[in-house]
């Protein structure tokens, strides 16, 4: 079985960081989100979290103190190589691009201020290289995809992914986005996440190893029987570690503590069948990974196989468990850039069979799109040169699709392509026991050419098969294919779908000790000396498979490598290859051809037969042609006297014009299709130029949905601190209401700015008077110089205060001051006005009191 390579990644050399980190990721929306979040989690949880979110990188962010008021955590922006602590918050600064680095934040300036940023993406990556099984990774609501794949990365290197429910995002483009990809492991409300990560990621190891544990052992085995039963593959011939793994990652998702309560979830549940499926099939891939490799193979190995065929030739490639395709594109990159920089360019083509397990990888890599992140694998000159921009993504250019075929396959039980010139498998084999290791490759030797080349990964390698393949390099998991093997040895190990059970043995039977199950290798043996030269193609007369030699039948076309049976079949079977199949195709029946006549390149003729079947079954072959070719002696032709009969010569003649007339017809045809073909080309170069303009039309769709998160997060955090202004505001109000203290706020210009009350009662003021100068307002105050000392005041910093009496009688304490705002810069004044009516009255009462007293004392000492 072929299996997407494998996301249980090693442990970092040096564990910077021992405990989990939490990265939560939003845009639009995400406020209430993080908060209801935050809100859940422990203060002693022992993990630290960092939120990621799409910010106005030219504005200070005020999410720091936003989230403060939700949580008793410490809340802090995030400074450059500061060192992660459990039990802390930390938040990314709004003008900067995020990493982590053995326990340190990395900040980074943004490629563009606005455009399509993925800070999300950069960060959860990063966060996957660093910490493997503890990084636990969230997205919430927002616009778009960023996280998607960061995501990804988290789960592939057995990290924990939650998205928020869409049906609760504000804006539910980024969590679908991740769910669609298969990037979630759990999909909850942001409340309840927190409970959820805790129990997961502080959960007891509770599987024991199946041969310490018989109960386990059995378990085990069921486990591996219900996959094998609902997906049709087995896992038996896996390392028992990493199947174990996968299964307790799954278990621990809900809370289970034994393999026995999970297999009845399982038969019960059959989707959990298949994301447990998917769970060991999640492939980890990226383009041009062990860039040395590729270097190697740019510029030695690749240059030496053109130089060996200086005529030009088809090379072949087959890449199993490719995933999602990276490795498969990344090997039709380099080889094209090595064609192209040979003399002539044109004369070299390259085909490549990539193959894997999973649907849905073959899916995706079918459609060449990926995410705007790998630009942190590709080359800014390949980017340019091998991808167009697609609504946010890279698209792999036509000319790159083109040279690969991607396919469903099973390496281990369906036949190998052969003759080949490449085969790349990378981080497979360590994931297989020795049994499996044992069976590919000899089957990877025979699926290559003499000299050709195989990749395999760096934890990868020829096991004790060294006789097999000899390396390249030390530095590179590079081999050469050897030929000192014996092939009846190599039989032995090939696949095979057909049936190997053993009949019963008679008790008398002697035992013959083989090697083996004797009717699999008789089959293989039956398979190679009779079985015929096939083909099987789609609809279009595609090759998707090859059988045997067929070498006498089919050529590859002279220029671009082309598949099609149309193009490769050679002179002699192409005109009558194609009646044959549409006539298959038409009746749903074996359609037969015989008696054909072909000249091979020596000039000898041979005889051919043909049959063509549209398949029904099964399933997987429904719709395809399947195409046999079987060489036959020709019959003795008689010598033909010159007697032959005048009916005869009118038949010979008809038949000649039949030709002519036929052959008429095919070069109408083919002046057809050039038309066609450059009328197809003006088209094309027309959508070119309209996926030009659509282009320049999604990055500014890009810019404008970017700026339009960043302003709704801004928006959310502003109405947030309007909220508080409008409650300190009414707070402050109240106070001042409270003292009966009448106060006017003049601005540095003596402009009325707020005022309370009370001080109508001394100025005719309304609200409309506010920025009216303070002069203009009728007073009933005995003070002409208020504006003089108002302004001397701001001038001197030094507060004034004096009593006034207004022309009714009242009395007033005047007091001017400084308006120092919260950064201490003068802006105006205040003054208030505090009614001592009262202590006037009482003081001229006193001063009346006192003079009454003074003229008693001076009557008495006159009277004495």
């Amino acid at each position: 079985m072929t299996r997407s390579k494998h996301s249980i990644a090693p442990a970092p050399e040096v564990a910077a960081i021992d405990f989990p980190v939490v990265a939560i990721g939003a845009s639009a929306g995400g406020l209430d989100p993080i908060v209801a979040f935050l809100t859940n989690v422990s203060p002693q949880s022992g993990i630290a979290y960092v939120v990621i979110q799409h910010l106005d990188p030219t504005q200070k962010a005020m999410l720091p103190e936003l989230l403060q008021r939700a949580t008793s955590i410490p809340v802090t922006e995030i400074t450059q190589r500061a060192k992660l602590q459990p039990n802390h918050i930390y938040v990314i600064p709004s003008n900067a691009d995020l990493g982590l680095s053995k326990g340190h934040f990395v900040l980074s300036e943004p490629l563009q201020l606005r455009g399509h940023r993925l800070p999300i993406n950069a960060f959860f990556e990063s966060l996957a290289a660093e910490l493997g099984e503890l990084a636990v990774g969230v997205i919430l609501s927002g616009m778009g995809s960023d996280g998607t794949r960061g995501m990804q990365a988290i789960k592939q290197a057995g990290g924990l992914t939650l998205a928020q429910h869409p049906d609760t995002a504000k804006f539910d483009m980024m969590p679908q986005s991740a769910i669609s990809a298969d990037a979630v492991d759990l999909v909850d409300f942001p409340d309840k996440m927190p409970e959820k990560i805790v129990s997961y990621l502080f959960r007891s190891s509770f599987l024991a190893l199946p041969g310490k544990e018989p109960s386990g052992r059995n378990a085990l085995q069921e486990i591996v029987a219900l996959l094998s039963e609902h997906t049709g593959n087995s896992f038996s011939d896996y390392k028992i570690n990493t199947v174990l793994r996968r299964i307790e990652r799954r278990m621990s998702l809900y809370q289970m503590t034994s393999m026995e309560e999970y297999i009845p979830y399982l038969r019960n549940n059959p989707a959990e069948i298949d994301l447990l499926f998917k769970e060991l099939l999640i492939g980890v891939t990226n383009f041009f990974r062990d860039p040395k490799v590729w270097e190697y193979l740019k510029m030695v190995v690749l240059p030496q196989m053109l130089a060996a065929h200086p005529d030009g030739r088809a090379f072949k490639a087959w890449i199993p468990a490719c995933s999602t395709g990276e490795e498969a594109y990344s090997l039709a990159m380099v080889f094209h850039e090595v064609v192209a920089s040979s003399n002539p360019p044109s004369k070299y083509s390259l085909q490549i069979f990539a193959t894997d397990l999973s649907a849905d990888a073959i899916d995706r890599a079918r459609q060449g799109r990926f995410p705007s992140t790998i630009s942190s694998e590709v080359s800014t000159e390949r980017l340019e040169r091998f991808f167009m921009q697609d609504k946010g993504d890279y698209l792999v250019r036509k000319e790159i699709r083109n040279m690969i075929i991607f396919a469903q396959q099973n390496v281990i039980s369906d036949p190998p392509f052969t003759k080949l010139d490449i085969l790349c498998c990378r981080n497979l084999l360590i994931y297989l026991n020795a049994k499996l290791q044992q069976r590919l490759i000899p089957l990877f030797h025979y699926a290559l050419n003499r000299d050709g080349v195989l990749l395999l990964g760096s934890a990868d390698t020829p096991g004790h098969f060294s006789e097999l393949f000899a390396p390249l390099t030390t530095s590179t998991r590079l081999y050469r294919r050897l030929d000192n093997l014996a092939r009846q040895r190599l039989l032995t190990y090939f696949p095979t779908k057909v049936s190997s059970a053993t009949p019963p043995t008679p008790s008398d039977t002697r035992d013959v000790s083989m090697p083996g199950k004797i009717q699999s290798h008789v089959e293989q043996l039956l398979l190679q000396k009779y079985s015929p030269a096939a083909v099987l193609l789609n609809q279009d007369g595609d090759i998707l498979y090859i059988n045997g030699r067929t070498g006498a039948f089919l050529e590859p076309a002279a220029g671009k490598a082309n598949w099609n049976i149309h193009a490769m079949a050679r002179e002699g079977l192409r005109y009558e290859l194609a009646g044959l199949i549409t006539q298959a195709l038409q009746s749903d029946s074996l359609v037969r051809l015989a008696g054909l006549v072909l000249k091979d390149h020596a000039g000898q003729a041979q005889g051919v037969d043909l049959t063509a079947e549209a398949l029904r079954q099964p399933e997987a072959l429904n719709g395809m042609v399947f195409v046999t070719f079987a060489s036959t002696p020709l019959a003795p032709t008689p010598r033909r006297g010159r007697s032959s009969s005048p009916r005869m010569l009118e038949l010979e003649q008809q038949l000649i014009q039949a030709r002519n007339e036929i052959q008429a017809v095919r070069d109408e045809m083919q002046t057809s299709r050039e038309e066609l073909k450059s009328a197809n080309e003006e088209l094309q170069s027309t959508n070119e130029e309209l996926q030009s303009a659509n282009e320049e039309l999604t990055t500014s769709k890009e810019e404008m949905q970017s700026l339009n998160e960043e302003l709704y997060t801004v928006n959310a955090e502003l109405q947030s601190k309007v909220d508080d202004l409008s409650l300190v505001n009414s707070d402050m109000k109240n106070l001042l209401n409270s003292t009966d203290i009448a106060t006017i706020f003049l601005d540095s210009e003596l402009r009325i700015r707020r005022f309370t009350a009370p001080a109508t009662q001394i100025y005719k003021l309304i609200q409309t008077d506010l920025r009216r100068p303070l002069s203009d307002i009728v007073n009933d105050l005995a003070y002409p110089n208020l504006e003089a000392d108002a302004l001397e005041v701001i001038r001197s910093l030094v507060f004034c205060e004096r009593q006034v009496e207004t022309k009714t009688g009242r009395w007033y304490n005047v007091r001017i001051m400084p308006y120092r705002t919260v950064e201490n810069v003068i802006d105006g004044v205040v003054v208030t006005f505090i009614n001592i009516t009262e202590s006037k009255l009482l003081e001229a009462q006193l001063r009346q009191i006192q003079s009454g007293a003074a003229a008693d004392g001076k009557a008495g000492e006159r009277a004495s």
